[in-house]
């Protein structure tokens, strides 16, 4: 599990605006009660897709995250065979011991927020390096080429 999913939050150091910015659309996006719960979201499926994610489109995110959300995904050691989508959702759930549903709710809400601070032309150069499954859970819809 990430390191410090289950530090209470008065104890861990304040926030920079920049990630307490992207907590709040975690929070609102994921409809959370809290901004603590938001938080334990979006360190669960950013250390996750750390797991999964290579290159240049690694790099390029985390220039575009904030410093907190950066150092989360970029902690993560790539996995060197990539899950698809689905399995990505059930790793994170056996990890946090949380259901299917609520793990992907988090990651459909984390994604949202991590995709608006990317912009359009980067999501789509990650979903072009993940295996399938991945552009539903960014909210887009799973294109395959033609043959």
């Amino acid at each position: 599990m990430i390191s410090d999913v289950r530090v209470p939050f008065g104890h861990r150091q304040p926030y920079g605006t920049a990630y307490e910015q992207m907590l709040e659309r975690v929070r609102y996006e994921g409809a959370y009660p809290t901004r603590e719960r938001a938080d334990e979201a979006v360190r669960l499926v950013l250390g996750g897709l750390g797991r999964q994610l290579t290159g240049d489109e690694r790099v390029d995110l985390a220039a575009r995250l904030p410093l907190e959300a950066a150092c989360v995904l970029t902690a993560q050691i790539p996995d060197p065979h990539p899950m698809t989508g689905w399995a990505f959702v059930k790793d994170l759930a056996a990890r946090a011991g949380s259901s299917l549903a609520t793990t992907r709710w988090d990651t459909g809400s984390v994604f949202s927020a991590v995709a608006a601070q990317a912009g359009p032309d980067l999501i789509t150069r990650i979903l072009g390096q993940l295996p399938t499954g991945y552009a539903l859970l960014f909210g887009r819809a799973e294109l395959t080429p033609a043959a």
